[in-house]
């Protein structure tokens, strides 16, 4: 079966047109193929493209090259957003327990010379929600017309590094513990910053974590990574105050946001989906049974 994820309208004009889907996708460096790029990125025939303008004549400018990586980074985004129709779920989590969890093994950290990051904890909790929720850890196939459940729980981490987003993969989480998650993000991380991250060190994951909680922002809306199905976002915690039945209590809440394909996943189930998530935070004793 190819490999190739791409729409039966653009299917169709590649057989029209004799472009091999295959081999364009070679070429690319990516699994996703649009009709901008049978039309070899250009816009369709007698529109206008809003890139081509002569922004000089507005004022000083300077031009800065696009790196190769950037460029297809760029190119498999623009993809994911014309080919899939997805959709957004907000939500919070407390991570009171996460956190006075984190604390307490804090010297544990210093002796194993392991950061247990609040990270550890979301991938944790993330792979126990696909286990239980087998929809969300799935593909389409290229025609759509089959989900593919996967038995595995690969969670791709996306990292921010000076030449590019880069998404290396932490492999079988579901059957490690969080000392052993904790490792791997660091080592993955610190590689992707020197480039250093192997090719089968990236993609077939499950879902993928985009975590802008040491930067700052209260929420956005991720774009998913084909094939993937979901993509979950993450945003600084924050404290806010929660009515205990008597008065307002401090608790420190995550942001969370799940951006899905609604193609295959509805709101109903986003919804049940990041709930569960959300109570394994709450209580993290669930994630580790």
């Amino acid at each position: 079966m190819s490999d190739v994820v791409a729409s039966p309208s653009v299917r169709a004009r590649a057989r029209e047109t004799g472009i091999d889907l295959e081999r364009l996708a070679r070429d690319l460096g990516r699994q996703t193929i649009t009709r901008e790029d049978l039309d070899g990125g250009k816009a369709a025939a007698g529109a206008t493209s809003y890139w081509d303008v002569d922004h000089a004549q507005y004022g000083p400018v300077t031009e800065q090259p696009m790196s190769r990586f950037a460029q297809v980074a760029a190119a498999n985004m623009a993809a994911a957003q014309a080919l899939i129709p997805a959709v957004t779920h907000h939500d919070r989590a407390d991570v009171s327990a996460v956190e006075a969890f984190r604390t307490s093994l804090k010297a544990e950290a210093q002796a194993r010379a392991t950061k247990l990051t609040a990270l550890a904890f979301h991938v944790k909790a993330l792979a126990r929600c696909l286990r239980d929720f087998p929809t969300f850890n799935a593909s389409l196939s290229a025609d759509g017309k089959t989900l593919i459940l996967k038995r595995f729980v690969h969670i791709g981490i996306a990292v921010d590094t000076a030449h590019g987003l880069m998404v290396p993969v932490v492999r079988d989480v579901d059957r490690k513990g969080l000392w052993q998650i904790a490792a791997d993000i660091a080592d993955l991380a610190a590689r992707a910053q020197e480039r250093k991250v192997r090719g089968e060190e990236m993609g077939g994951a499950s879902m993928t974590i985009s975590n802008l909680g040491a930067i700052g922002g209260t929420g956005f809306s991720p774009i998913i990574n084909p094939p993937e199905l979901a993509i979950l976002g993450i945003s600084r915690t924050e404290t806010m105050p929660v009515w205990d039945g008597e008065t307002f209590v401090p608790k420190p809440h995550v942001p969370l946001d799940l951006s899905y394909d609604h193609r295959v996943i509805n709101g109903a189930d986003a919804a049940r989906f990041m709930t569960h998530y959300a109570s394994l935070l709450a209580d993290p004793r669930r994630i580790l049974v």
